[in-house]
């Protein structure tokens, strides 16, 4: 195993995460089939263990726990996450931080985030004299029931900007979303320089983009084979982290026991990608997700009766056009606001009179506003 220098540890450059656990018919986590995934990945030298809240609706917190408990607790590093991707949690940390505890069976957490800052939760993270989320972490972390805090981000440059601003002297380590694909299209590179002006080490979460880069079109994977022969196609995901000097843990959501002995299989080496490798990569995602060619110019915006953030809008589109709908779409629209949808485009095409692009600007809000229906 691949292991990284986080502070005064060691810890596995690949960690198992628990968003995506074996179930059984009634939805319920096979806690037998966890148990046996644990003990490959242990022996597969993984001691870094991701979990959080809204997981399996509460059940990987008590199945992952359950599974490491089982092996002294120097052998392994735990990580949770306040559940602020739900507002309604927000006022609710002094409940929720002990109960995760108790679900996991820990005294403490080596590892806890506030999960999942974005523009939908931003105001209410920062907004410690309402709720008090960051003292209250900060003080549980003093007791040492937190030993390293830090966030993870689904928001923004500009969200990333104002949480640092805030916050960014406490956090120790940042969770991204990054894989060859989300480099450029969701401006993973620019989120993770500006990390790196914080001098915050870097954690990566859906490096396989739930799965969809775990296999490709027969011309993508021909063209990935006569670079590296032996080299699986998830495989190559992971050797773009490697290549990443910021990057310490690399977390995959692993949910039967190949899977976890593939991937420890492939971290029990470091091959990085040479420039010819990363440039061919770059490029098929540049392809996978070519849409709508917006470039945020704004000229658009200044001519929408509606008042519609554009942009934005078509660069969801551009999303859900590549990954379906999945949780960032609706989040991001829900910030839009009501009157600010897809559907609330008047097609006047006034935009598109002053788009440099030439973009159909009304007619692809028109098939935003279907695709959503």
């Amino acid at each position: 195993m691949v292991y990284r220098t986080f502070q005064n540890i060691k810890l596995s450059a690949l960690g198992m995460g628990g968003m995506r656990l074996p179930v059984l018919e009634d939805k319920s986590v096979d806690q037998s089939a966890v148990n046996d995934m644990v003990d490959c990945a242990m022996a597969g030298g993984i001691n870094y263990y991701d979990t959080a809240w809204g997981y399996h609706n509460g059940q990987s917190e008590t199945a992952l726990g359950a599974a490491l408990r089982r092996y002294p607790r120097e052998r392994y590093y735990i990580a949770d996450k306040f559940p602020g991707y739900d507002l309604r949690n927000m006022d609710k940390v002094e409940s929720i931080f002990p109960e995760q505890l108790n679900r996991t069976g820990m005294e403490y957490f080596d590892f806890y985030l506030f999960h999942n800052v974005n523009e939908l939760n931003i105001d209410c993270y920062l907004d410690d004299e309402q709720y008090g989320i960051y003292t209250y972490l900060m003080q549980q972390k003093a007791n040492g029931r937190i030993r390293h805090l830090g966030f993870s981000a689904h928001g923004d440059l500009p969200v990333l900007e104002r949480f640092l601003e805030a916050y960014g002297k406490d956090m120790e380590f940042c969770q991204l979303q990054i894989n060859w694909v989300d480099w450029e299209f969701q401006k993973a590179k620019e989120k993770v320089e500006l990390l790196r002006k914080w001098n915050i080490p870097v954690w990566v979460m859906e490096p396989l983009r739930g799965g969809k880069l775990a296999a490709l079109n027969s011309e993508h994977e021909e063209k990935l084979r006569a670079l590296r022969p032996e080299e699986t196609t998830p495989g190559w995901a992971f050797r773009f982290l490697q290549t990443l000097d910021d990057v310490v843990v690399t977390l995959s959501g692993m949910s039967d026991l190949e899977q976890v002995k593939a991937n420890v299989c492939t971290f029990n080496t470091e091959q990085p990608l040479n420039g010819q490798e990363w440039d061919t990569l770059l490029g098929m995602g540049r392809e996978l997700t070519r849409g709508v060619p917006c470039t945020a110019c704004r000229y658009c915006t200044t001519h929408c009766p509606q008042g519609l953030d554009i942009p934005q809008l078509l660069e969801l589109y551009n999303e859900h056009a590549f990954a379906g709908s999945g949780f960032l779409i609706p989040m991001r629209l829900k910030v839009q606001g009501r009157g600010k949808q897809p559907s609330d485009c008047l097609g006047c095409r006034s935009c598109e009179a002053v788009c440099p692009q030439n973009i159909k600007i009304s007619d692809v809000l028109s098939d935003f506003a279907q695709k959503l229906k």
